[in-house]
């Protein structure tokens, strides 16, 4: 789970080499994307060309009358624009891997292959985002809190344990860097009032930062 085959899109459009530029825009216009994975006839990455990069040809050319760029336009490959040395990622990779690698090169979309180098999805900025509004459980209503926990073996079973004794569901747990031995820590769960849970959490020996209803 968490792996990027687990949120790429899979319907995914694609195009060839020796296609001309104006039908790759017209595909753009009409499917309102703005970029396609460039493979060959068996489905195998060769590169990716997005609007940035027609509108990069086009920027070359104003010179041109529209007439005249259109014609150089329909003429001209996709070949010659694309990307060649894409940067991609396997559909098995985890989601952290796959935003590491866009913040590292700088980039917003990732296509997707398989162990054969097929092109089997697309991973946008968008669909990170969603992981990580999934991880933190947004879409849920109840509770969230969030806590000081000492970096020590067996906090969260102890945590867990009250969660438990007051009848309450733990749906998500965020946990973020560790500071002097305390990390901070955000549950998600279906308490429908926090004062309680509150309580009992600083009864425990937590300190408490924030407990808010989400709807």
């Amino acid at each position: 789970m968490f792996k990027v085959k687990d949120f790429m899109t899979t319907d995914v459009i694609t195009c060839e080499p020796d296609e001309k530029i104006t039908k790759v825009i017209d595909l753009m216009n009409s499917k309102k994307i703005h970029r396609l994975p460039v493979v060959d006839p068996d489905g195998k990455l060769l590169g990716i060309i997005t609007e940035g990069m027609i509108a990069g040809a086009n920027n070359s050319a104003t010179s041109l009358s529209i007439f005249e760029l259109n014609y150089l336009l329909s003429k001209t490959d996709v070949k010659t624009v694309m990307i060649k040395n894409v940067i991609s990622i396997d559909e098995n990779e985890l989601m952290e891997a796959a935003a590491q690698k866009m913040l590292q090169h700088d980039i917003g979309c990732l296509p997707v292959v398989n162990g054969s180098k097929k092109v089997v999805g697309i991973l946008t900025q968008n669909d990170i985002f969603k992981s990580f509004l999934d991880v933190l459980g947004w879409e849920h209503t109840g509770s969230r809190i969030t806590l000081e926990v000492k970096d020590e073996i067996g906090a969260l079973e102890k945590i867990s344990r009250i969660f438990a004794d007051n009848h309450i569901s733990i749906s998500n747990i965020g946990v973020y860097s560790s500071k002097d031995g305390v990390a901070s820590m955000v549950i998600r769960s279906d308490a429908k009032e926090v004062d309680g849970i509150r309580k009992a959490l600083e009864d425990g020996g937590y300190t408490v930062r924030e407990a808010i209803l989400v709807q």
